[in-house]
Formats: structure tokens, C-alpha cells, sequence
């Protein structure tokens, strides 16, 4: 957001106040009239949000990948493999320490799908369930030689800091996708409805797609731009 924002408040003429919470807490924002629009990455969670009223608008517009993150001496012996659910079993039969983020972000919610696909329910003195954003869960999963699941755009840009190394990547179930939706003025007279269409449909257009393909860290590019006209 600090790179694309500014590019779109100088088009537009103001200033757009960013949130940054995981998916699950956007969103509950947003079905409290809270917010003008959310930028979120949960399909499943989303399109309920769009049926049961709350948002209208909703335009895929970015995509990049989970991937699985582990010690190198990899106890649980999952490197290498394109299975995900199969992965999250290794390492649950293995006991090695995994750390969630328990917080119902987007990434949690890709996690629990896993162990769901995997037909288990984890629990433990291995599985540690922490409650925090992301940099925390790398922080946690670094120093503890332990597993997680980490979105690759964020991994890359703290990579230099951790001894992690992605050990499970390439599954299909791993694609990430990004939806921007508008907070519906239906619902929520006081929402600025013509400002998030005009921010949606700036994201999609030729100049936002090309800004977020444009767009590094450390020599590697973080999103795929995704919009595809008449979805």
C-alpha cells in the first residue's frame, strides 16, 4: 500500500487512510460500516460477505502463492513435496513445532483448510496457536527450528532475517488470490462509495496492473497481476 497509494492519491485528489489487520478482521470491520472498502485474500469468506449483503463490487485483482517454511535439517521430511495437506500431516505425525497465527486472517484461513484437506484437527504441545500477525509467527517459527505457512510475497521480504527455507511449494491449492471489495451504501449510507469504485476500478486498470507486476523486493517480484475484464 505505500507504494501503490500514493500513484492513486495524486489521480484522484485524496488521501486514502490504510488499515493493515488480517483478512478476518477487514472484514469484520467492514460489516460494521467501519470502513470504505477491504483488501483481503480469503475466497471462501469473501463471497460470504458479498451474499450476505455487505459487499458489492468485488474484483479479483492480484494473485501470488502460499508456500510451506521450515527448519533445514526439515525433522519432519516434507521438503520437496507438491502435496500440501500431505505436508501438514508430515509434520503433525512428526510432532516437530508449528506456529500458527490462530487470528482468522487470510493465511489462517488457508492453514486450516490444509488440516482440514489433511483430515485432521492439530493440537498439541507441538502446534502453537499464538494469535499474532505474521512477522511474529516468523519470528516464533525461526527461533524455535519449527513449520509454517507464510504467504511467499512476505517471506521474501523478511527472508534475510530467518533461517527458514521454503520446503513446500507449487501445490495448486497454495495459489493466493487478492479481492478488493466496496463496503455496500446500501447498507451503509456513509460509506464513500465513489471513491472505492473509483479505487477498485483503478487497481484493475491497465495502470494499477502494471504498477503491481512493477513491483520488488530484494530482486524478486511479489504479486501477479490478476484482473481478468468481465470477472
Amino acid at each position: 500500500m505505500p507504494y501503490l497509494m500514493p500513484y492513486f492519491e495524486k489521480e484522484c485528489g485524496c488521501k486514502v487512510d490504510v488499515i493493515a489487520v488480517g483478512s478476518g478482521q477487514a472484514l469484520k470491520l467492514a460489516s460494521n460500516g467501519d470502513v470504505d472498502l477491504v483488501l483481503v485474500h480469503d475466497p471462501a469468506s469473501e463471497e460470504k460477505f458479498v451474499a450476505d449483503g455487505f459487499g458489492i463490487n468485488r474484483k479479483t485483482f492480484m494473485v501470488n502463492d502460499f508456500v510451506i517454511l521450515g527448519p533445514d535439517s526439515d525433522p519432519a521430511g516434507i521438503k520437496g513435496l507438491k502435496d500440501a495437506a500431505g505436508a501438514f500431516s508430515k509434520i503433525s505425525k512428526s510432532g516437530s513445532p508449528f506456529v500458527s497465527r490462530g487470528d482468522a486472517s487470510g493465511t489462517h484461513q488457508k492453514e486450516k483448510f490444509l488440516w482440514k484437506k489433511a483430515g485432521m484437527e492439530p493440537a498439541g504441545p507441538w502446534y502453537l496457536d499464538i494469535g499474532q500477525g505474521m512477522g511474529a509467527v516468523l519470528t516464533m517459527a525461526n527461533e524455535k527450528n519449527g513449520y509454517t505457512i507464510c504467504d511467499r510475497a512476505t517471506y521474501l521480504t523478511r527472508m534475510s532475517q530467518l533461517k527458514l527455507k521454503v520446503l513446500v511449494e507449487g501445490d495448486p491449492v497454495l495459489i493466493n488470490y487478492y479481492s478488493a471489495i466496496q463496503v455496500n451504501p446500501q447498507r451503509f449510507p456513509s460509506v464513500k462509495s465513489a471513491l472505492s469504485r473509483r479505487l477498485i476500478d483503478w487497481l484493475c486498470s491497465e495502470e494499477g496492473q502494471k504498477l503491481i507486476g512493477g513491483y520488488t523486493s530484494g530482486g524478486h517480484r511479489l504479486f501477479t497481476p490478476a484482473f481478468i475484464p468481465g470477472k
